[in-house]
């Protein structure tokens, strides 16, 4: 299952061009038996990913669970701290809920235009977490994609077809060995 804002609901596109669909194509080449669930929601805050996963999605079927948010709180310049807490509230609430599941968080860079002081702080979030709780952790999502206008669309935000792509690769880095190991668990 994949959690998101835009970046992961693929806005602007058809989603079978965004990057959870083809991490799907890349599992069914693979061979493994799963199956993504897109549960991006475009502008999504973090609280509200953090309430989304406690009200209704660890209630879904899962095995991995890919978490990305942060990005809009960025952009709204809402609390680094609040950040944090709601990224901790998540996995912390899917390991209660769902304590055989494995999760993948999506980390993310600060715009450049906030200063050096806030982008450590907002990519250290990322980091601590996966390192305290041993997540999986895909460094940065848009690894390749930010910034670049000829793989974002006209906005420079959010990744166009080829964008996606390369998303979907700094996804299946991470998220393949995961896979992995879930589908040899199960086998035996």
């Amino acid at each position: 299952m994949f959690v998101g804002t835009s970046l992961t609901a693929a806005l602007g596109l058809d989603p079978s061009l965004g990057y959870p669909a083809r991490v799907q194509a890349k599992i069914d080449s693979a061979g493994l038996p799963f199956e993504v669930v897109n549960a991006g929601v475009s502008g999504e805050v973090s609280v509200q990913a953090r309430d989304r996963v406690a009200k209704w999605l660890v209630k879904q079927p899962f095995a991995v669970m890919v978490v990305e948010t942060g990005a809009n709180d960025m952009l709204q310049g809402l609390s680094l701290r609040a950040l944090r807490s709601n990224v901790q509230a998540i996995v912390d609430t899917v390991r209660k809920a769902r304590p055989e599941a494995r999760i993948v968080l999506a980390g993310m860079v600060a715009a450049p235009n906030l200063g050096e002081p806030y982008a450590r702080e907002f990519r250290s979030i990322y980091t601590d977490v996966a390192r305290q709780d041993s997540v999986a952790l895909i460094p940065f999502l848009l690894e390749g994609v930010a910034g670049n206008p000829d793989l974002n669309l006209g906005d420079g935000i959010h990744p166009n077809e080829r964008g996606q792509r390369i998303v979907a690769q700094n996804v299946w880095r991470v998220l393949e060995p995961v896979l992995r190991e879930e589908a040899a668990k199960a086998v035996k």
